[in-house]
């Protein structure tokens, strides 16, 4: 069972990375994007970084359901921001491919956001 628990942080530590990736990605496609430059994409991992160490920064003196809880709150947070960054390449991304991944990761996300809200319900509802 606790193996089960450290792979689940695992791969939703992973996807948090990758919908932090994917939300910069598109955040930078804005007007002025092509003249982004090293400078633009040195400050979007800087700010990535600095909001992976604030979310970590969160869950680090936790553990048990203290840690649980707020794991599963900042997850539900993040993974409705990547399902709204996919919904924008839905309507928007010219490669097919990332609509097929905004598609994917739409199914994925809503579906682990329905599992952690019935999570919340179920082990925290008081």
């Amino acid at each position: 069972m606790e193996n089960t628990n450290n792979n689940l942080i695992i791969v939703a530590l992973l996807t948090l990375l990758v919908g932090l990736v994917i939300g910069l990605a598109l955040g930078n496609r804005g007007v002025g994007a092509g003249m982004m430059g090293m400078g633009g994409m040195m400050r979007a991992d800087m700010e990535m970084e600095d909001v992976m160490h604030g979310m970590m920064g969160e869950l680090e003196d936790l553990s048990g359901d203290a840690f649980d809880r707020a794991f599963i709150s900042e997850m539900i947070v993040h993974h409705e921001g990547a399902v709204e960054m996919a919904e924008a390449a839905l309507k928007n991304a010219k490669h097919e491919e990332i609509k097929k991944m905004a598609e994917d990761i739409i199914s994925a996300q809503t579906r682990e956001i329905d599992q952690m809200k019935e999570w919340q319900r179920s082990w925290y509802a008081r």
